[in-house]
């Protein structure tokens, strides 16, 4: 059964801003886009690199690993790795995987994540 816990409050996180965060043993990216929190898989399907190290451009977290982009609202795989022979190695060796999508909920200045 899945409950809403606290993992910060408002006030923490700028817009533009993301951070990990620890839920019931899942490492997730908690990230401010304007006044809407979300939340992901911290670690990237790719090679766990850790997404919270990476660069958020609007709803977009790059890996700072291999390059890797998903969108944080949905999870998706914007771009699987960077390029090169990296991308090349990777495509080969298999398909990309999204990320797992967090519900995401401010009550009383703080934010909640649902695991």
């Amino acid at each position: 059964m899945s409950k809403f816990t606290e993992v910060a409050k408002t006030e923490e996180l700028e817009a533009g801003a993301m951070k990990a965060v620890s839920v019931a043993g899942h490492q997730i990216l908690l990230a401010r886009v304007g006044d809407k929190y979300h939340a992901v898989d911290n670690l990237c399907t790719h090679m766990k690199g850790n997404l919270s190290q990476g660069k958020l451009a609007g709803t977009i977290v790059t890996c700072p690993r291999h390059g890797s982009q998903f969108d944080i609202t949905s999870g998706q795989v914007v771009r699987w790795l960077k390029g090169g022979l990296i991308s090349k190695v990777g495509k080969a060796l298999g398909s990309s995987k999204g990320l797992t999508v967090y519900n995401v909920k401010v009550e009383d200045g703080g934010v909640l994540v649902e695991v």
